[in-house]
């Protein structure tokens, strides 16, 4: 992940890219490979987990009970979402924990 000055310095055509812009800042969520060169900060080594399926917009607390059982397995998380689905978003370091965390409660995911 990265802030960036413009998003002219984003390349569309990847396949998987989050993209946040606020008053104050753009924010870039990106493979490592492909985070601009002139990025004003970059933050690396996150591997994202697809949570499996079509989330409903009715569904309430899929993401607030993932991160309640990766936090108490002391596992920091970023989330992004698209229309049908959420991203969790862990350091890599952490990745195998998280992993084994989430299966241990029941969860299966894809690593993207």
């Amino acid at each position: 992940m990265c802030k960036i000055e413009s998003i002219a310095q984003i390349d569309f055509t990847r396949e998987l890219l989050f993209v946040a812009k606020a008053p104050d800042e753009i924010s870039l969520v990106c493979e490592s490979a492909h985070v601009p060169s002139n990025a004003v900060e970059i933050e690396k080594g996150w591997k994202a987990l697809r949570i499996s399926g079509t989330l409903d917009f009715g569904l309430v607390g899929v993401v607030a009970k993932i991160s309640s059982i990766l936090a108490d397995a002391q596992i920091s998380i970023f989330v992004v979402s698209t229309y049908n689905t959420d991203y969790i978003l862990m350091k890599e370091e952490r990745l195998c924990k998280g992993l084994q965390t989430l299966i241990n409660n029941g969860y299966v995911v894809n690593e993207v």
